[in-house]
């Protein structure tokens, strides 16, 4: 019975760790990926689609308009049929049914320019509802960078805290041993412990921050949920930073999407209000027709063929004004503003994202530094230690700020390719 609970026992582990698929992504897959299975963009792609319909019928009014009617009554009741016709007596024949149809053609030849800047506006709204699509990307882009950098940051802590957790527990064995020989006191091996259970609790926490991160890339990527992201150990590259913050200012004007969907948008208001002027303009169409009625025993029909032209305007117009026309203004208006404060706007995040970068970067200097100091600091007092000359309170010190610098470090690395990621994300470039 011992034999097959432990048999059942280590299949059962198996096939839960083989449940977890592990899965190596760098982070230009995983943004690939994540842009594929974006629910955002599909709800960009039926905006875009919406726009495309939206042209189409702005085009269809360009072509023939062909209506065809037909109708057959029945009449119960006789009707009074009194002819004016000289010559015509005045009662006819019982009338019982009518049939008669109709087909009529209508060819517009001139609207005041509606038709042809409808559909120019159209193609212009068109344009920047896929602009829109590709700026939300560049958000996407990011948003998974980020993902990224945290779950990259949360497995290299988890690398660290383990190796010194090894460290600290080989260090405890020690300490028994040299307790139990009676050179240490029995405090010291406990404040050495001490120190191994909270290295166990930071690890805790940090397996704890990968779990939610993994979690989180799952989601972003459209990923089982029990799928085990594995970071590319080669993810931290150098970032090239040697170019002034107005090159990334140019950079963003020339690339923003957002910049270009608002200029597209402010043509097709543009056009637009010439839409809304051409309104008090007369309309000229070609128009054609054919009848046919049959009325038994009385009367038909056949071959009444019509051609000619016909105008419409719409004599209200004089004293009516054109609310049309004041919309459009104000809408070009409005989209004017916002082209002004999206401007502004970018000035603002390119350079405040441009000192952030140059911040980050910084800050890795001043953290290799500390870590040096660390490092020698513990081996400086490891060697006083070892020699009589320094308490295990101190030792234990220095080794809490050396694993404490080491975080810094990788953390430090970690956002500055973030911070830069983020000012790519804000010259509209970080997908290119």
């Amino acid at each position: 019975m011992n034999k097959f609970l432990t048999a059942a026992i280590i299949v059962g582990a198996f096939y839960s760790v083989s449940a977890q698929e592990k899965r190596l992504l760098s982070l230009e897959e995983a943004v690939k990926l994540g842009i594929q299975n974006s629910k955002s963009l599909k709800i960009d792609q039926a905006k875009i689609e919406e726009s495309t319909a939206d042209l189409l019928d702005a085009k269809n009014k360009q072509l023939p308009e062909l209506k065809v009617s037909g109708s057959y009554l029945y009449l119960p009741f006789e009707p009074n049929v009194d002819f004016k016709i000289p010559g015509v007596a005045g009662g006819g024949p019982k009338v019982s049914n009518v049939l008669y149809g109709s087909a009529n053609l209508s060819v517009p030849i001139y609207s005041g320019g509606r038709i042809k800047y409808g559909i120019k506006s159209a193609e212009y709204l068109v344009e920047a509802s896929k602009l829109s699509t590709e700026n939300d990307k560049n958000a996407i882009a990011y948003n998974i960078s980020q993902a990224y950098n945290n779950l990259f940051k949360a497995s290299e802590v988890v690398k660290l805290l383990k190796e010194n957790l090894a460290s600290s527990q080989k260090r405890d064995q020690s300490f028994i041993k040299l307790e139990n020989n009676g050179v240490i006191a029995k405090n010291d091996r406990l404040k050495a412990q001490l120190q191994t259970s909270n290295i166990e609790l930071q690890l805790m926490e940090a397996e704890n921050n990968y779990s939610i991160a993994n979690i989180n890339m799952d989601l972003l990527l459209g990923l089982p949920d029990n799928t085990e992201i594995e970071v590319d150990p080669n993810y931290i590259g150098a970032d090239d930073l040697g170019k002034p913050d107005d090159y990334y200012l140019n950079l963003a004007r020339e690339n923003r999407k957002d910049i270009q969907a608002l200029d597209y948008q402010r043509k097709a208001a543009a056009l637009g209000t010439k839409a809304a002027k051409a309104e008090n303009l007369p309309s000229l169409a070609f128009t054609g027709g054919y009848v046919a009625a049959d009325i038994p025993k009385l009367l038909t029909i056949t071959n009444a063929v019509n051609v000619g032209v016909g105008i419409s305007y719409n004599l209200s117009n004089i004293w009516k004004k054109n609310s049309s026309l004041m919309q459009s203004k104000a809408k070009e208006q409005e989209l004017l503003a916002n082209n002004e404060l999206l401007n502004d706007n970018i000035t603002l995040e390119v350079k405040r994202d441009y000192q952030n970068d140059l911040y980050a970067h910084k800050k890795i200097d001043v953290y290799q530094k500390t870590l040096e100091q660390a490092e020698e600091n513990y081996r400086i007092t490891l060697n006083k230690y070892n020699n009589g000359l320094e308490t295990i309170t101190n030792l234990l010190d220095a080794d809490t700020a050396k694993i404490t610098a080491n975080v810094n470090v990788i953390t430090s690395k970690a956002d500055a390719a973030l911070a830069h990621k983020k000012l790519l994300q804000t010259t509209g470039t970080i997908n290119q």
